[in-house]
């Protein structure tokens, strides 16, 4: 029943795979997680994850996006069966007017250096301190697939994919997300994320991933940096880029 109604909401139900599917109906239990929300003024936006325990002893997830991002406003689902899929997806949703003030010229211009500052100083904020809860989830394969998806030339390199090949569990942090704008009347947005891996050593890596649509033709690029300074500083270079 929980499957049904999960399928039967989602808009692109019909992309999923007709294995996922087929599989889904063999599931014995089910529990189901908030996995990340975003509210503004114009967007409500929040990421499920559907984890389902199958009859072969498998266990298979789906990553629900729901938002108001529609034409009417009205609340609409999408499922992905990778977290990937569905963080791109809720970073292709447009998050309308900023919560924060901008000041205006007696031409009515924005001051785009009162966003540049507010968000440099956003940048140069520490990530508050949470426990740590790692989760052991093909942990290998994901740092695999954040290092494939890393479009940087400086992104990290052999060493350290040879590293995280031991890893067994990770934890993922929303570290900061921002809309900035780049002028001509474009925004950007912009998302760092630290996925933080343990290995089979006992020893820890964090590889921090930078989303953003500051490129030429506003189209979803990923960078991936081994610390947080380096990626918090390509992002204010990217912000600052007209």
């Amino acid at each position: 029943m929980h499957l049904e109604r999960l399928l039967g909401r989602a808009l692109n139900s019909f992309d999923l795979p007709d294995s996922t599917v087929e599989r889904l109906g063999t599931a014995l239990a089910h529990s189901s997680a908030l996995h990340s929300s975003h509210h503004s003024a114009s967007l409500h936006r929040t990421t499920h994850r559907h984890a389902y325990l199958l009859a072969d002893g498998s266990a298979l997830s789906l990553w629900e996006l729901t938002h108001n991002a529609g034409r009417d406003g009205s609340q609409q689902h999408e499922l992905y069966t990778e977290e990937t899929e569905a963080r791109l997806a809720a970073s292709r949703l447009s998050t309308g007017a900023t919560s924060h003030g901008t000041a205006e010229h007696s031409d009515g211009r924005a001051d785009e250096d009162d966003d540049f500052e507010l968000f440099g100083a956003l940048l140069a904020r520490p990530i508050p301190a949470e426990p740590r809860t790692y989760v052991p989830d093909d942990s290998a394969d994901h740092a695999r697939r954040v290092l494939r998806r890393a479009e940087n030339p400086d992104r990290p390199g052999e060493r350290t994919a040879r590293r995280l090949r031991r890893a067994f569990a990770h934890h993922i942090t929303q570290a900061l997300g921002r809309q900035c704008p780049l002028g001509g009347g474009r925004d950007a947005g912009f998302t760092l994320y630290e996925h933080q891996f343990l290995l089979l050593d006992g020893s820890e890596v964090s590889l921090w991933e930078v989303e953003h649509t500051a490129t030429p033709d506003g189209r979803h690029m990923c960078e991936v940096y081994e610390d947080e300074q380096a990626a918090r500083g390509a992002m204010e270079s990217r912000a600052r880029v007209r």
